[in-house]
């Protein structure tokens, strides 16, 4: 059988194009598959976040999938929907979802503001502010592949901002332990919030899942430390066989 490729899905406000060292510090293991998520690059808005995953998995087909942020979010929903498309699943800062009903709803509320927010400045003030936020303080200006994010359309990121926000995500957590495949989850030494999320991801699916902590990193840590992070992901894979 041929080495399965691996499919990227990028973060809110990225694209395919940015992946920035992370690509040449992967090698040429196996073929790489950068895809651009709904709402994003040249693909349309989808209504949810299921179907953002069916069209991720559309466009990225068979392989391995590593997922940051809200790809990781739309990785998950695609191996959770069809796990025979996924050999091996990482996820970089991802949330099974809020399972808090009123965290839920106020975080639903929330993106639809900076929605609002967004379709009202306009796409450079609204990255100014975005790469601004506590999340990206350790996410050094030249890593912050800002140029390429600048290439999205400002009206079909406001509309993902509303349909796949993780206040319209229904929680995934009680269907983790249905993973199956090899699943390594990462965060960020300083990203407080998604080392406890990532860890207690992959408690809940299982033994074949793994937590790490990227050391020296914050929420972007892909970005942030490409080498160490492109060391593990092929370390994984190989141990997986995969």
């Amino acid at each position: 059988m041929s080495t399965p490729p691996l499919v990227l899905a990028h973060g809110l406000t990225q694209n395919a194009r940015c992946w920035g060292p992370l690509l040449p510090a992967l090698g040429d293991q196996r073929p790489l598959h950068p895809v651009d998520l709904a709402g994003h690059g040249a693909t349309p808005v989808t209504r949810d976040l299921a179907e953002a995953a069916h069209r991720l998995g559309r466009d990225g087909g068979w392989g391995a999938y590593l997922g940051y942020s809200l790809g990781g979010r739309v990785a998950l929903h695609l191996a959770l929907a069809q796990p025979d498309l996924v050999t091996a699943l990482v996820l970089i800062g991802a949330h099974p979802g809020i399972e808090d009903a009123d965290e839920r709803e106020a975080r639903r509320r929330a993106d639809d503001e900076l929605a609002d927010h967004l379709e009202a400045v306009g796409l450079e003030a609204f990255l100014d502010e975005w790469l601004a936020q506590p999340l990206f303080v350790s996410l050094p200006p030249e890593a912050d592949q800002r140029a390429e994010r600048m290439t999205n359309d400002p009206a079909a990121l406001a509309a993902t901002l509303r349909n796949l926000s993780t206040g319209r995500q229904v929680p995934r957590w009680d269907r983790l332990p249905t993973l199956t495949m090899p699943v390594l989850v990462l965060a960020g030494e300083h990203d407080d919030k998604f080392r406890r999320l990532g860890r207690q991801a992959a408690a809940t699916i299982g033994a074949n899942a793994c937590f790490e902590i990227v050391p020296d990193a914050g929420h972007a840590a892909h970005l942030e430390q490409p080498d160490h992070v492109a060391q593990r992901v092929r370390a994984f894979l190989t141990a997986s066989d995969l």
